[in-house]
């Protein structure tokens, strides 16, 4: 894949389904908390697996839906500690690592932005060997606004300078890949398969990387600048 990367001098990146794969999340919510949901409520697991659906829709899009606090209070569980036994499951996605590297050996401005909340991302990094790769990391609970809305890109704009024309953006999301695009960001990857357990239909909208290799010409493309 072609990346101008003499014309991009700041990296944006999500964390789960892009950095990390997304197996362990969907493990999590779709098998992992309606089991123990089930049990500690002694309803059946189809049951639970329908109220807790129509619970995330009815919050998707808004911080809610990633609020660790949030659904702990929800569902009178505690969403961290429920993470914590399944957390074997978290993983980088392939070439991430020598990404991050190439990105930091030559003087890119790596950012990671999520809609995690600080909880999960301090979880995902007591298990992953990326945080140091970052210049810095924020969570869009700290904004009071999801990646989804305006008002994101307005706090990283206040807090983080970057030209969007000089600015590449890789995230699994569509809705959020098109928020990015409304605020202006040039440069905007998607991802093809954001868990390596499922089959999703590849971004309609946006370029997609099957993993990190492709976009690691990063090095032979800087070398000379």
């Amino acid at each position: 894949m072609n990346i101008d990367w003499q014309n991009i001098d700041t990296v944006l990146l999500d964390m789960d389904g892009t950095l990390l794969d997304l197996h362990f999340d969907n493990f999590f919510w779709l098998e992992h908390l309606p089991k123990r949901y089930a049990a500690q409520n002694q309803d059946s697991h189809e049951d639970v697996i329908a109220s807790l659906r129509q619970q995330l829709f009815d919050k998707q899009g808004t911080l809610e839906w990633y609020c660790t606090d949030y659904w702990s209070r929800q569902l009178g569980l505690n969403i961290i500690e429920l993470k914590r036994e399944i957390s074997h499951l978290i993983n980088e996605r392939p070439q991430v690592l020598s990404f991050l590297q190439a990105l930091k050996a030559n003087n890119k401005n790596c950012l990671l932005i999520t809609n995690a909340h600080p909880d999960s991302v301090a979880l995902k990094f007591s298990v992953t060997r990326i945080e140091p790769l970052f210049d810095k990391v924020i969570s869009s609970h700290q904004y009071g606004y999801p990646k989804e809305a305006l008002g994101f890109w307005l706090r990283l704009q206040e807090e983080c300078p970057f030209d969007p024309e000089r600015t590449l953006f890789i995230d699994d999301s569509e809705s959020v890949l098109r928020a990015a695009k409304d605020y202006g960001i040039a440069h905007l990857l998607s991802i093809k398969k954001p868990d390596s357990q499922r089959e999703t239909s590849p971004s309609k909208q946006f370029r997609s990387i099957g993993d990190f290799a492709e976009v690691l010409s990063l090095e032979a493309a800087t070398s000379h600048g």
